[in-house]
């Protein structure tokens, strides 16, 4: 369990890290204050659904268990008071479940080209 949470502070402090450097550049304070207090989206939630919808696509054993796990883990990263969607995370692990429940079933897509 402490190995657990000590996962759970890295990825929330990974979530504020600007990859660009460029957030707040030309802000005020005041704007600054006012972008923060706004909720937000947690970029795992996106990552989670955007991998559940591939392996729902793509029906794998491997990558829908890995899908799944990555959702289940980063759900402990949402923040009610700061982010204003944890459907993003439901939504990848359904699409994962229905991933390898497809794969487990034997079926597949059949896609008109």
């Amino acid at each position: 369990m402490k190995i657990f949470k000590k996962i759970i502070d890295f990825l929330n402090r990974a979530k504020g890290i600007d990859i660009w450097g460029d957030r707040n550049e030309g802000l005020t304070d005041d704007d600054i204050k006012y972008i923060d207090s706004i909720p937000t989206q947690n970029p795992y939630g996106a990552v989670g659904m955007i991998l559940g919808g591939v392996s729902f696509l793509f029906p794998q054993y491997a990558f829908s268990v890995i899908t799944l796990i990555f959702c289940i883990v980063t759900f402990f990263t949402f923040e009610k008071e700061k982010e204003d969607n944890p459907w993003t995370f439901i939504v990848g692990i359904v699409f994962s479940l229905m991933g390898l429940s497809m794969f487990l079933a034997g079926k597949i897509h059949h896609l008109i080209i």
